[in-house]
């Protein structure tokens, strides 16, 4: 199979530029700058005329739930609503029953996904208490990395004794493995909860920010970094929420930081409208650390964006800091980072570098994240100025709810290629089509 897209705009590697770009196979064979179309026979022809041809959204941080966890969302779902967004590859976190914290765990996910996913795969591996040492028995080319929960999780996943703590760090040095990980401090959490608690039973969600405080956020990521940098990690802080601990970054290669989209379009003024529906850990914080997060965006001390997304049943965001913490945002990741480049908060160019070269470079992904001859060929066509509304009836997650409602986005993903393959277009989605499983090159 030999396709060309015609006529676009190609945002990559830091410039935005005409050219047409031809894909045999599962791979891209030229990206041709100039006026004149390559000649040839093509099988395939796309249209991008008046569009902008991004590579393949890389989404670092999702939640899909399967397995266990399948009446909130499931592989297929969750995958095609990435799709429908623009999204090429994910890597899942380790949080579904049973936990991914064991070889077996990991193995069946990686194979429920070869039988359901329509997009590219992969998989994180969960750190326990008690798990550090079959670290080094998994093959590092198939996976991006440990995510460790150092708060804000439940049963053994939840790693906050500094001896357990060090030896995780310590052992993810000696094999040079990625480490992903969500900082809050349990004890600032629990007191605080239990102070709300004895007001409330059920205390009103504009105390989460406060529960899920500030100190709470920047404690642990003082304490990640202070361990990272111990023992040479390379430490990746997921969902920074506060301006406060963005102090820790831009300063070593080997110690990142992700922003999540909830941080990035919503703060604390929003839960009076939107109540527990941009409920999330960490929370959602003031509007000067939205602000903050957002120059953090051009400066270099956020590396990538991801969504984080966690789909629930909306019967579990019922009432107040007690309800489930999580939305499904991967449908719209893309579209709304164009909408902050339509803004002027950053540029295209560097949307694409947030999404999709970033997350390549840092977790080592063989052949993606960028529009490279020889690449794999994932890319996404998106048309501008072309006005919709998100409704129930566009949402493609399982739950059929998002927190964005009613908002209009300016930007529309017009079609989504996966290895080559036409996955989405237009609003036609090809069920039948499966991703691949990432790779990952080890130096």
């Amino acid at each position: 199979m030999k396709t060309i897209i015609q006529g676009g705009t190609v945002v990559n590697e830091g410039r935005s530029f005409r050219s047409d770009i031809v894909i045999e196979e599962d791979r891209i064979t030229a990206v041709c700058e100039t006026a004149e179309t390559p000649r040839g026979v093509y099988d395939q022809t796309v249209d991008a005329s008046g569009c902008f041809v991004f590579p393949g959204v890389i989404d670092a941080h999702v939640h899909f739930r399967e397995p266990g966890l399948t009446r909130k969302a499931d592989i297929e779902s969750e995958s095609r609503a990435a799709a429908f967004g623009g999204v090429t590859s994910y890597m899942e976190m380790p949080n579904t029953s049973p936990q991914t914290t064991t070889p077996e765990a990991w193995q069946e996910k990686m194979a429920i996904a070869g039988r359901k996913s329509h997009v590219n795969y992969s998989f994180f591996y969960g750190a326990t208490n008690s798990n550090a040492d079959t670290f080094a028995s998994l093959d590092r080319t198939l996976f991006p990395g440990i995510k460790l929960f150092m708060g804000a999780s439940t049963g053994n996943m939840l790693v906050d004794k500094r001896d357990r703590l060090e030896y995780i760090y310590k052992v993810c040095a000696d094999l040079d493995l990625q480490l992903m990980t969500h900082c809050e401090d349990t004890d600032i959490i629990t007191s605080n909860m239990l102070r709300a608690k004895s007001l409330q039973a059920d205390p009103d969600i504009s105390l989460h920010p406060l529960i899920r405080s500030e100190e709470a956020c920047y404690r642990s990521t003082a304490l990640a970094v202070e361990l990272a940098r111990k023992y040479g990690t390379r430490l990746h802080v997921a969902h920074l929420t506060t301006a406060r601990e963005l102090s820790f970054f831009g300063l070593d290669g080997r110690i990142t930081a992700e922003v999540v989209l909830a941080h990035l379009l919503f703060s604390d003024e929003d839960y009076q409208a939107l109540g527990t529906r941009i409920k999330c850990n960490p929370a959602v914080k003031t509007k000067a650390d939205r602000d903050a997060l957002r120059r953090a965006l051009t400066d270099g001390r956020i590396t990538t964006v991801g969504t984080d997304h966690a789909p629930h049943e909306l019967k579990d965001k019922e009432g107040g800091c007690l309800a489930a913490s999580g939305m499904p945002m991967v449908q719209f990741s893309l579209v709304a980072m164009l909408e902050l480049a339509d803004q002027g908060i950053l540029s295209r160019e560097r949307v694409v570098e947030l999404m999709c070269h970033n997350p390549a470079r840092l977790f080592r992904i063989d052949d993606r994240g960028f529009l490279r001859k020889g690449y794999k060929a994932d890319l996404t066509i998106v048309r501008p100025a072309s006005p919709w509304t998100v409704t129930t009836d566009t949402i493609e997650s399982k739950c059929k709810w998002s927190p964005l409602e009613g908002r209009i986005f300016n930007n529309r993903v017009q079609t989504t290629i996966c290895n080559g393959h036409v996955v989405y277009d237009r609003g036609l989605f090809d069920a039948s089509y499966r991703g691949e499983p990432l790779t990952f090159h080890t130096s």
